[in-house]
């Protein structure tokens, strides 16, 4: 593995860095009434916090708190644990892909943020205090590490993103193997133009989601 692909040069990374406090800011500024009428609508759709914050894994395996909307019922990991325990089939599809696609652990204004991929909004926060890129890897937690293998150290050497070549080319559709060769080959090519192209692409799936793999 070489130095280059390990850290990009200063000035790449300074563009990176401004190119998402100055989209960060635009977004948060001029999304604020929506914030507040997400925010309105999880809270008068079940009993709980607007907000869920979990630890995720970050550059250079530092942790730091992942936020998004609320999408679940209060008391999710202990519900989750109880649905693991009575269906064997659950818990194979849990620890194959950290996801339940059929999860009744999830509100109905969850199902809608989650399709529309509005529950992350919230994350421009982790971009705005340097935790997340908008473009990069995606956020995992530290249980998903050992299924990089050696392929994590490379991953890891750039920040996850709010959105990227996962999200673009399938989400949960994919097979959790073909997530991480496209974290790999963002984290090996990553160049501005693949950025935009990312952004773009991004755009055309919230504008014309289908089935995106968003659940």
């Amino acid at each position: 593995m070489t130095l280059r692909y390990l850290s990009q040069n200063l000035f790449d990374r300074s563009v990176k860095r401004f190119g998402d406090i100055f989209f960060s800011i635009i977004v948060l500024i001029l999304g604020a009434p929506l914030f507040v009428l997400l925010a309105f609508l999880v809270k008068l759709s079940s009993a709980g916090p607007i907000f869920y914050i979990q630890q995720r894994v970050g550059r250079n395996y530092s942790h730091f708190d992942c936020i998004k909307f609320r999408t679940m019922y209060a008391e999710s990991d202990d519900l989750l644990a109880n649905l693991l325990a009575k269906s064997p089939e659950l818990k194979i599809e849990y620890e194959r892909d950290f996801k339940l696609r059929k999860d009744p652990r999830i509100t109905p204004i969850g199902t809608f943020l989650r399709r529309s991929s509005l529950d992350e909004l919230p994350q421009f926060l982790n971009i705005l205090r340097g935790d997340m890129s908008v473009v990069g890897p995606r956020p995992i937690v530290s249980q998903e590490i050992v299924k990089y293998g050696d392929s994590m150290d490379l991953v890891i050497s750039v920040r996850p993103g709010l959105t990227g070549l996962w999200q673009v080319s399938g989400r949960n559709n994919l097979s959790y193997q073909r997530r991480i060769e496209l974290d790999l080959i963002y984290a090996k090519k990553r160049t501005f133009i693949l950025d935009i192209r990312v952004m773009i692409r991004t755009f055309g799936v919230l504008l014309f989601p289908r089935d995106r793999g968003a659940y």
